[in-house]
C-alpha cells in the first residue's frame, strides 16, 4: 500500500481538524436559545475530534516542516475553513475586505515558506 506523503498527510489532518473546530466555536451561534452550559460541553466534545487529529498532524509534519511553517498552515486552513463556514453555514457575506484580509494573511505566508 503506497505511503501518503508527509506534507498531504499534515494538511489533510490540518484541515479536517479545522473543520471540527470551526464548529465547535461557532457552530452554536445559530441556536443562540440554546443554554450556555450545554454549548460548552457540546463545544468540548466537539473540539476533542480536533484534537485527536491536530496533535498527529503536528506531530508527523514536524520535521518535514519547522514550527513555524506547520503554525502558518494552520492558520491560513483555519481561516480558509472559516470563510467557507461563515459564507455556507451561518449565511453571511464574504466580502472584499474579508478577502483582501486574507490575501494579506496569503502573503504573510509566502514570507513564512520562502527561503
Amino acid at each position: 500500500m503506497p505511503q501518503i506523503p508527509v506534507p498531504a498527510m499534515t494538511i489533510g489532518l490540518l484541515l479536517a481538524s479545522n473543520v471540527f473546530m470551526t464548529f465547535a466555536w461557532y457552530g452554536h451561534l445559530k441556536y443562540k436559545a440554546a443554554p450556555l452550559a450545554v454549548v460548552i460541553l457540546v463545544s468540548w466534545g466537539i473540539a476533542f475530534f480536533e484534537y485527536v487529529l491536530m496533535v498527529p498532524a503536528n506531530r508527523i509534519g514536524h520535521g518535514h516542516f519547522n514550527a513555524a511553517q506547520l503554525k502558518t498552515i494552520q492558520e491560513v486552513i483555519t481561516l480558509s475553513v472559516f470563510v467557507l463556514f461563515s459564507w455556507l453555514y451561518l449565511k453571511e457575506p464574504v466580502t472584499l475586505k474579508t478577502m483582501v484580509g486574507f490575501g494579506f494573511i496569503g502573503i504573510g505566508a509566502w514570507f513564512i515558506f520562502t527561503k
